[in-house]
């Protein structure tokens, strides 16, 4: 498992090369750090992996993104969410933990710096057997990259 989550994530940035975006939010409990293919376009597809602890919990996000409005300083989108640590085949627990709905925004504060993002984000997470959830915000930096005119 753990080499399908490194070839996953691989393949994402590869792929998203000169066009992705990299995020970090420490405003929460749960820090994250996130890289998205090109969340200017329309769909766009986001891996979180927490930072809050490294060998207590190792859970990954993927969420596939939809841009609902774009304008020239903010894009509003929203998207779903699965929620899976790779640790837990360790000690024989399911894998998958559970999924959530994000909402958020993207905010270019700084025209001299286009690149540059506050993100903001609500995201109801529920466990994969709906019994438990909670409501979880994000505030973060984001720098989009962008590939350079030939």
């Amino acid at each position: 498992m753990k080499h399908v989550l490194t070839a996953l994530l691989l393949g994402i940035t590869l792929s998203a090369f000169g066009q992705a975006s990299v995020a970090y939010y420490p405003f929460n409990s749960n820090n994250l750090v996130t890289v998205s293919t090109n969340a200017d376009r329309p769909f766009w597809l986001d891996a979180r992996l927490q930072t809050n602890t490294l060998f207590g919990s190792l859970s990954t996000t993927i969420c596939p993104m939809v841009n609902v409005a774009r304008r020239n300083q903010v894009n509003y989108y929203t998207g779903l969410g699965v929620r899976f640590n790779a640790l837990n085949g360790i000690d024989d627990r399911d894998i998958l933990e559970g999924y959530s709905l994000h909402v958020g925004v993207r905010v270019k504060p700084l025209l001299f710096m286009p690149n540059l993002r506050v993100a903001f984000e609500i995201a109801p997470y529920s466990r994969k057997d709906f019994k438990t959830g909670n409501l979880q915000s994000f505030l973060g930096f984001v720098y989009q990259f962008s590939k350079k005119a030939k």
